[in-house]
């Protein structure tokens, strides 16, 4: 990215001068200013950042040397057509005031706004539903907060009550009790889950139903939380690696790679060519993977259950070479900061190119029953759409975001790992309904297979590890015989690798979009903050976009069709 940005941002706002962090451009806005700032970013025509990504805080409570105050907000935010990304940070001078909400200008703030309230208690004035989202409503104090004690035990006794909030999404679309009684009907209240096969996961899907018309919807997610940003503060940056497996578990790897790649930019550090094309093969393997699982619950839940075995089985069949090119058949663990854990096995290529074969068998076989399926067509067509520029307000990206028409892919618009050389396509749908999402993951699948076989085709010989001693564990024979080893050797694994201090952002495409982590370094071995932005966080939170006005059984292919994954979702 050029700095074209800065000075679009000079021109526009003169007191403020941008910093350069890596591939973003970073602003301090007072609070006062804030609106009218984050106005002018999304509406200004030279600036155009109709995408938020993300909002977070951070506590610097204990950051070494702090001078400034407690609390400060950051938005994340990009001009898709030029991948500009931008960060805009914010001081909070007392939590319970807070900042204004965005979310009038950008739907993602909806959600975003009010995970920073819940794990840090920052409040968003004017925020139409300002309630915990990933801890329970029965939750005392904010987690995320530095003084907070994590051995503090919680339970919630009792179900949160949803009716409210469903009764105000319904008054805000123009119904009420008057409006049903002209019509002489009643309103129906129905939970869908959380304990629910069709949820994919623990996912409260609260719908108001006028037969079976979903009128109005609200959801509760959290059931799966477990605390990955809280416990990241504690762990070494390898250790974290293990944890990031169970973000999306359909596609692990992809996240270990997502995280050390975040890791190691703000290192400096230029990982061997071989570890490159290891990753973009592992990368895209586990890509399909992802989309495989996807398409066969997806079509199951339409009641396609021979589709469901022309896709799973291949994905099944898959896992034992997995588990012989990693070392485990799901939760893997592979990469490191620095390069991978070991080399591929010899004699992979060939077992690579028997899955792969296996797998356009599979998928070929599914869409012959797909392609011309009338069922199919009427059940998906026009059914549950997602306007472009509803699916950017609500931080959509990756297929979610494709199947409306906007080709944005982190791959080919800000290239890493030499995917600038790879020859591929970036399939888009039309009209962003349940028809384009499924089939934008189809031809999404024999793209990466492309991909794929070219990397085989270009892999170089060498080694999987940088030689860089900040990173990289020394030889044994360093270790056993010469002191600088042996110390090296111990600091790197109770220490950890050190970081500079300072605060970063890196994200990656992952199976379902952007998958990014924002950084805030103290120099230690251990990250003082990690926040994930999950893609299923912000899919999820225009679910209800999609939903209201169509009927009950299509909320559930539609759920199946914007492949939420509850480890991602709620982290």
């Amino acid at each position: 990215m050029t700095d074209t940005v800065s000075e679009k941002l000079r021109a526009l706002f003169p007191d403020i001068e941008p910093q350069k962090v890596l591939d973003a451009t970073v602003i301090d806005v007072e609070p006062e200013r804030l609106m009218v700032v984050m106005e002018r970013l999304k509406t200004y025509p030279d600036l155009d950042f109709s995408l938020l990504l993300d909002i977070t805080a951070v506590d610097y409570l204990t950051y070494p040397g702090q001078q400034g105050g407690r609390f400060r907000v950051v938005y994340t935010l990009r001009n898709w057509k030029r991948n500009w990304l931008l960060q805009v940070r914010t001081p909070v001078a007392d939590p319970e005031l807070g900042l204004p909400t965005v979310s009038g200008l950008w739907g993602a703030a909806d959600w975003a706004e009010r995970e920073v309230y819940d794990q840090y208690g920052i409040r968003f004035q004017g925020h139409p539903d300002l309630r915990r989202i990933l801890n329970h409503w029965q939750f005392e104090g904010h987690p995320l907060r530095k003084d907070y004690d994590i051995y503090k035990g919680q339970v919630c006794y009792e179900p949160d009550r949803l009716e409210k909030e469903i009764r105000a999404r319904l008054a805000a679309k123009g119904i009420d009790q008057s409006t049903m009684s002209d019509i002489n009907t009643e309103m129906m209240f129905l939970n869908l889950g959380p304990s629910h096969p069709a949820t994919h996961g623990a996912i409260r899907i609260f719908t108001a139903l006028d037969g079976e018309t979903i009128m109005a919807n609200v959801n509760e997610i959290g059931y799966l939380h477990r605390g990955f940003e809280k416990t990241a503060e504690n762990r070494t940056y390898n250790q974290i690696i293990p944890l990031t497996d169970r973000l999306n578990y359909c596609s692990a790897l992809m996240n270990n790679i997502a995280y050390v790649k975040a890791v190691e930019s703000w290192l400096g550090i230029e990982i061997t060519d071989r570890a490159m094309f290891m990753r973009v093969i592992l990368g895209e393997f586990f890509r399909v993977q992802d989309h495989l699982v996807c398409l066969a619950a997806n079509l199951v839940d339409m009641g396609g259950l021979t589709n469901y075995w022309y896709l799973y089985n291949e994905k099944e069949a898959s896992y034992d070479f997995i588990s012989r090119l990693t070392g485990a058949r799901l939760t893997s663990s592979f990469t490191r900061i620095g390069g991978m854990y070991r080399d591929f096995y010899e004699g992979w290529e060939a077992d690579l190119e028997r899955q792969l074969q296996a797998i356009e068998k599979g998928v070929n076989d599914s869409l012959k029953l797909v392609l011309q399926n009338r069922i199919v067509h009427d059940r998906t067509q026009g059914t549950c759409v997602l306007s472009p520029e509803k699916a950017l307000s609500y931080g959509y990206t990756g297929p979610n975001l494709r199947s409306t028409g906007i080709a944005f892919d982190l791959r080919k618009d800000n290239p890493y790992y030499h995917y600038d050389s790879f020859d591929f396509d970036i399939p888009i749908g039309s009209r962003g309904d349940i028809y384009d999402r499924i089939m934008v993951r189809f031809e999404e699948i024999f793209e990466s297979i492309k991909i794929i076989r070219q990397a085989v085709k270009r892999i170089p010989a060498g080694p999987v590890f940088v030689d860089d001693h900040r990173v990289a564990l020394p030889p044994k024979e360093q270790v056993y015989h010469k002191i600088e080893g042996l110390a090296n050797h111990f600091k790197l694994i109770f220490e950890g690798v050190k970081t500079p201090a300072g605060e970063w952002y890196d994200s990656y495409e992952a199976a379902n979009g952007e998958l990014g982590f924002h950084f805030v370094s103290d120099g230690s071995g251990t990250p003082y903050k990690l926040k994930v932005r999950p893609p299923c966080f912000y899919a999820m939170s225009g679910f209800h976009e999609m939903i209201e006005g169509e009927m009950i059984a299509d909320a559930i292919i539609n759920l199946g069709s914007i492949n939420i994954i509850g480890g991602e979702l709620d982290r």
